[in-house]
């Protein structure tokens, strides 16, 4: 009792106290901060501010749910989406909504076409302008870069800035364009709806990459929300907030980017720790995204697929890229795999498609080599699992034989990520090279697991959570499910204490935002 009574205090203090004295002294520059652009400080989901904005916007939306205020609510939502778009990355709202509107108008009048030439021309029309969009923004520095580099030039150009999000939503936008062009789909029935599809905010900076396929019908359909979902969306918004601003954000901050900076100045434990470091925060900070994006659809009455599905215990690269930022990898399966071929045309096309699929996949990632790198190598693991696996099972129900499968391929995963995270490739050579020179010296190693005690028992909840049994994970969501609200509102309080209380600095951009 008195743990929940100190909570309440704390939230009223902390919370309740400075929202009050907040509101009572708000200046007309104070609103204009709140409704313009600051670079420095995007609006991100695990913010006070988003928090507050998202609240009056539910409220908002719970009124206008009835289907008489349809359109209405669409407006509102869309309206909402742009805003959350502008405020987490600038004017790019107006790309966006070019984006939807050209990919839409064109989309229908080949859908309407009769099967022939003009079908794949608009197709290719529409694929050419959203990927030729993606390229100018994501690429064009990169392709000048290393042209300087080759010739030795000087060529330059206007400093071309990434617009957040991007390569997701021209993600949605072509398969859109292509399921209709298979006529795997009929299209939105309106520009109106396929705006709310490619602007629905919680999706639209970082994923899922959601098909308009499995969307689109959901828009049309009574909305609804049981006690059930909502507590469930809630159990994911707080899970999601616990693995991005708990564990992801702390053990980045005071660890994993201070080794990453500078590798040469820490031992080859520490190198070591913050690879396993780096690996953890990566999925605690996307997955925790995720979660509390399908968590805010959820709210709303939409459902969003889950995009991750406990990676770290696969026993293969193949299952991991079925485990592992599930959207992409599908996308990348049924958008980019099988267009190359897939497996219909032998062997060696097989593998040479997996690696270039892979290879591209490494590209979207980034505008960088190293991206490419990382891509690459796992492009390489898929290639020689389809060989080996003629010969040798990927998977194992031996209970050994899985374990030593999990860690081979968390390992291989863990080494990969090396490229995805350091600056360059000379930091990534660093870091390996460091490691390699480990030796056993156990009093060294506990005097750096108790110099940063706190990171480490973090890390080590997080990959306790990662790797607790389903049932056990299921059990935590109908157990949440179940409490009173009294005592969710308490959870809820302890989880924003938490934050609260692990915070080092202000809230932390998602790592997928750069993508």
């Amino acid at each position: 009792m008195d743990t929940i009574e100190s909570i309440i205090e704390w939230l009223r203090i902390n919370i309740f106290e400075p929202v009050k004295a907040d509101v009572l002294s708000i200046t007309p520059e104070q609103v204009h901060t709140w409704l313009t652009y600051d670079q420095g400080r995007p609006l991100l989901f695990n913010s006070p501010m988003f928090l507050a904005l998202f609240v009056i916007f539910y409220i908002i939306y719970v009124l206008v749910r009835s289907q008489r205020y349809d359109l209405f609510r669409k407006l509102y939502i869309i309206v909402f989406s742009l805003f959350f778009y502008y405020k987490a990355g600038g004017n790019y709202y107006i790309l966006l909504m070019v984006c939807a509107v050209v990919t839409h108008v064109l989309s229908k009048r080949m859908y309407d076409m009769p099967d022939g030439g003009r079908r794949k021309l608009f197709l290719a029309l529409i694929v050419i302008a959203n990927l030729g969009m993606l390229s100018y923004y994501k690429y064009t520095n990169f392709l000048i870069d290393n042209i300087n580099a080759i010739f030795d030039g000087d060529l330059s150009f206007q400093n071309i800035i990434l617009p957040i999000g991007i390569s997701f939503f021209v993600f949605e936008a072509v398969s859109y364009a292509v399921d209709l062009y298979r006529r795997e789909m009929e299209p939105a029935k309106s520009t109106l709806d396929f705006c709310f599809y490619i602007s629905f905010f919680p999706k639209l900076v970082a994923g899922p990459i959601i098909r308009a396929k499995d969307f689109l019908p959901q828009m049309y359909k009574k909305l609804s929300l049981s006690k059930t979902e909502a507590s469930t969306a809630l159990f994911l918004i707080l899970v999601g907030l616990i693995k991005k601003a708990v564990i992801s954000d702390y053990i980045s901050t005071n660890f994993v980017d201070r080794i990453f900076d500078s590798p040469m100045s820490y031992s080859a434990f520490e190198n070591l720790m913050a690879v396993y470091g780096y690996t953890l925060q990566i999925y605690c900070d996307f997955s925790g995204y995720s979660d509390m994006a399908i968590g805010l659809a959820l709210l709303m009455g939409f459902t969003i697929p889950a995009n991750f599905n406990m990676p770290y215990k696969s026993q293969s690269i193949t299952e991991f890229w079925r485990r592992w930022h599930i959207s992409l990898s599908s996308w990348l399966r049924d958008y980019l795999y099988i267009s190359l071929g897939g497996n219909r045309k032998g062997k060696f096309r097989t593998y040479l498609n997996l690696f270039l699929t892979m290879l591209i996949g490494g590209l979207w990632h980034g505008a960088s080599w190293k991206f490419v790198v990382w891509g690459g190598l796992h492009g390489l693991v898929l290639a020689i699992e389809r060989f080996v696996k003629q010969f040798i099972p990927l998977s194992s129900e031996n209970r050994l034989g899985r374990v030593v499968r999990i860690l081979i391929t968390f390992h291989i995963v863990a080494f990969c990520w090396i490229f995805f995270r350091a600056g360059s490739f000379d930091i990534a050579g660093q870091v390996i090279g460091n490691i390699g020179q480990l030796t056993y010296s156990p009093d060294a190693w506990l005097a750096v697991l108790d110099g940063y005690r706190n990171v480490f028992i973090l890390v080590a909840i997080g990959y306790a959570m990662h790797f607790l049994p389903d049932n056990f994970i299921n059990s935590l969501k109908s157990g949440f499910n179940s409490l009173p609200l009294m005592f969710k509102a308490v959870v809820v309080g302890f989880v924003f204490w938490l934050v609260y209380a692990t915070a080092t600095s202000g809230p932390q951009p998602f790592i997928y935002f750069q993508f």
